[in-house]
């Protein structure tokens, strides 16, 4: 058995590595690569035994923003064992070559985690932290967005192009990853995504009831981002949901997020913004 670092260009280790996720996860990868998404910031780590994907860990290279200063986070991801080699500690050595790869070249380590494992990453070093989930009341405002066609060019283009501008509005925006965000806006939430030409931004924004979760935001951040939800929010839309966290609170409601199947732990030995601050990794930016 053999640990290998980065599979994309490798066409059978990258071929059996999906179908270890679509079995694990449900998920496929294949469409996410064919269209350039898969770049050198996502950097699976893999056990292969006999040509074959039987354990995974992946690192996400993560870039963010806090108070004008660049992070740099590893988000760790995609943690997944075929059931015939389960219980060998393959997941073990993973995280610990990751921690050792990574720990002294980053701000941060962190990872999302479902309620089954919530008693194995704290044996790594990993400690259990709240995210905190801002709302806002709603209202309509006038103008006029379009919704993207993540199918054309010219519609992808215009999504990557505010995607460079970030979020100005968020406290604690991700930056340059292109490869997260159309993992979700090329597919789970390719029908979300608006463009205001007015306003220049565009948002990723979805209606359940009378709540719009609002996932991101991307513009140069002069209009009010309650005014730009205002052009997309239907008149029945009474409460926003942020997805990230507002640089302006003033008008928010704060709630913990009570997640057990979504657990966030944050390496002790690095940074750790979460003890101090209320919260949350942007929703587009969960690997």
């Amino acid at each position: 058995m053999k640990l290998i670092k980065q599979i994309k260009d490798d066409p059978q280790l990258r071929d059996s590595f999906n179908g270890l996720a679509m079995k694990t996860f449900g998920l496929s990868f294949s469409e996410w690569w064919r269209r350039g998404y898969w770049t050198d910031s996502y950097i699976p780590y893999v056990f292969v035994d006999g040509g074959k994907v039987v354990a995974n860990a992946s690192v996400n290279l993560m870039d963010l923003m806090w108070h004008g200063q660049p992070k740099r986070y590893i988000q760790i991801g995609t943690v997944m064992t075929d059931a015939a080699y389960r219980h060998q500690g393959l997941s073990r050595t993973l995280l610990q070559e990751i921690i050792g790869d990574w720990a002294d070249k980053s701000d941060a380590l962190y990872l999302f985690a479902n309620d089954t494992v919530l008693d194995f990453y704290p044996k790594f070093g990993f400690q259990r932290e709240r995210e905190y989930q801002y709302s806002s009341p709603a209202h309509s405002n006038q103008g006029m967005a379009r919704k993207l066609d993540m199918e054309t060019e010219a519609d992808r283009q215009i999504l990557l192009r505010h995607f460079q501008m970030s979020n100005a509005y968020s406290q604690f925006p991700m930056r340059h990853n292109v490869g997260l965000l159309m993992f979700y806006c090329g597919s789970f939430l390719k029908e979300t995504i608006y463009w205001i030409p007015e306003f220049d931004a565009v948002l990723v924004a979805e209606k359940e009831n009378d709540t719009l979760l609002c996932y991101d935001v991307f513009c140069d951040g002069e209009v009010p981002m309650t005014d730009l939800l205002g052009v997309v929010a239907a008149p029945d839309v009474a409460k926003i949901i942020w997805g990230f966290t507002p640089k302006d609170t003033a008008d928010c409601a704060v709630a913990p997020l009570e997640e057990d199947d979504n657990a966030l732990f944050v390496y002790a030995g690095k940074e750790n913004l979460f003890a101090d601050h209320k919260l949350m990794f942007p929703l587009l930016s969960h690997a």
